[in-house]
C-alpha cells in the first residue's frame, strides 16, 4: 500500500496559561484517533510576537 506524508501548518492563539506543547500533543492525539493515521508528530514550533 502506498504511503503519503501530509504536512500541515496550524496557527494557534494560545492562552498565556496554556502550554503550546500540550496543545500540539493533543492535536496529534486527536488526528491519530479520528483519522486512524499511522503517525502524527510535531516537528517544529515557532513562537510569534504579539502583534
Amino acid at each position: 500500500m502506498p504511503r503519503t506524508d501530509v504536512y500541515l501548518k496550524v496557527e494557534l492563539n494560545v492562552d498565556e496559561k496554556e502550554k503550546p506543547e500540550r496543545l500540539a500533543a493533543e492535536i496529534c492525539r486527536q488526528i491519530r484517533k479520528i483519522y486512524g493515521v499511522r503517525s502524527a508528530e510535531v516537528t517544529n514550533m515557532v513562537d510569534r510576537d504579539h502583534s
